[in-house]
């Protein structure tokens, strides 16, 4: 891992030039959000590796006496990582890290969208680790289902439901366990205790950031009634203030990844809701940070993960709604409440099923190795990061080590009745 700290360091200007040309993200934000969030999950393993290597002690049942129990960590073998074009350098390498640190060889299959960005990912580990420990395959969809169709002992993926679904069939086949990262409409609520400049401005940053090609990007809003005109005009105040009056003309704005998705997002905006942006540029594959106001649940744009810069307005009257509301979609795989009402914060991670979330902010509960990372339900199985990627990525094998100075004759038969009494004062 050490070798691969130094080659990330190295190849910091070509990680660059690989997500500019890939996504045109900036070289701040792809520090930001790549190549830092990658280099400090690596510190942090690098830190702490040694300790979590290390048998854990259990407490032996009476019964067993006399004996020591623990788990000893166990490499699944050969793992499978597919990851998605969105974040291509970080999701590739994170999920990696922890395999590695595990000690699993590893067959990499990063997305054929980010094809720049996935070259270079393969030079990188080729300078790095030997083939025969991580190998790097690129290509299509006739490449992943070749790479489905074989046997690994462990699968991990990062990207849409309906590949994650087939992902999963796949791995069945060969009773094969899997971590899947998926995605869902994370649902953003505001209730009238806010702070609600701040709450505009954080959102803002949540959901444009990577141009909403995020995971965990705010989905759609869902917001009091009595304070939604206010807070909008907050939310177009930061837009502009962020990504300039006509961010199309930003050469820092990140662009749709292809024409496909370019026209997916755009043939959600109904321009009789857009109240803040709406256009599109078709040759930089740019779309303006939309507001959509006066949505419905039936609305195209609420039947999908719009992974776009469009932000659905839709309003509640009280609590019990909005919860009710979430509630009744599928598992988000995240959630942001912004409140400053205790007792709302309290209802909505008590009650509301989400992967993870944020009170008060918006995505940053990702930003860490100190928790793990991943879904519920439709959005997904599993997580990762600091601790949790090694865990993920072992086999906990339980041991039991006996001792042979004494053996005990209560377990043996032919049973008798002081046999039963003395059992039945160890196991209860």
């Amino acid at each position: 891992m050490d070798k691969l700290r130094q080659a990330i360091l190295a190849h910091e200007a070509d990680i660059n030039s690989a997500l500019a040309a890939d996504l045109n993200k900036s070289a701040t934000e792809s520090y930001m959000c790549e190549v830092g969030m990658t280099l400090a999950e690596l510190n942090y393993v690098r830190k702490h590796l040694a300790r979590w290597m290390r048998d854990r002690k259990a407490a032996t049942p009476l019964a067993q006496f006399h004996a020591k129990s623990f788990t000893v960590a166990e490499p699944y073998g050969v793992v499978l990582i597919m990851s998605p074009w969105n974040y291509p350098f970080m999701l590739t390498l994170e999920p990696l890290i922890g395999a590695i640190a595990a000690g699993n060889c590893c067959v990499v299959k990063p997305s054929a969208y980010s094809p720049a960005t996935s070259n270079l990912i393969r030079a990188i580990l080729a300078e790095c680790f030997p083939p025969e420990f991580v190998c790097v395959v690129e290509g299509g969809r006739a490449e992943n289902q070749a790479l489905l169709d074989q046997k690994f002992d462990y699968i991990f993926f990062t990207g849409g439901v309906a590949v994650g679904r087939e992902v999963m069939s796949k791995a069945a086949r060969h009773l094969t366990p899997v971590t899947l990262e998926l995605g869902g409409k994370s649902p953003c609520v505001v209730d009238a205790t806010a702070k609600l400049d701040l709450a505009a401005k954080r959102l803002v940053f949540g959901k444009l950031l990577n141009c909403g090609q995020t995971c965990v990007a705010p989905d759609y809003l869902l917001i009091d009634g009595r304070v939604k005109d206010q807070f909008l005009s907050h939310v177009k105040k930061w837009m502009t203030a962020m990504y300039e009056q006509d961010p199309l003309d930003n050469q820092g704005y990140v662009r749709m990844i292809n024409r496909k998705h370019y026209d997916r997002v755009m043939g959600l905006i109904d321009p009789a809701k857009v109240v803040y942006g709406g256009r599109g540029d078709p040759d930089t594959l740019k779309i303006q940070p939309t507001i959509l106001d006066g949505v419905s649940p039936e609305d195209p744009v609420m039947q999908e993960e719009i992974f776009g810069p469009l932000l659905p307005v839709l309003t509640y009257d009280t609590l019990d709604r909005a919860v009710e509301f979430i509630n009744s979609r599928p598992h988000p795989l995240a959630l942001y409440l912004f409140s400053e009402d205790r007792a709302a914060q309290e209802r909505f991670l008590r009650q509301v099923p989400f992967g993870g979330g944020c009170v008060n902010d918006t995505i940053i509960h990702l930003a860490t190795s100190r928790m793990g990372f991943g879904g519920v339900g439709d959005s997904g199985m599993g997580s990762y990061h600091g601790k949790l990627s090694f865990d993920t990525f072992s086999h906990q094998k339980s041991v039991v080590k006996k001792s042979t100075w004494m053996d005990l004759p209560v377990r043996y038969a032919p049973y008798t009745a002081l046999q039963e009494k003395l059992l039945r004062l160890f196991l209860r």
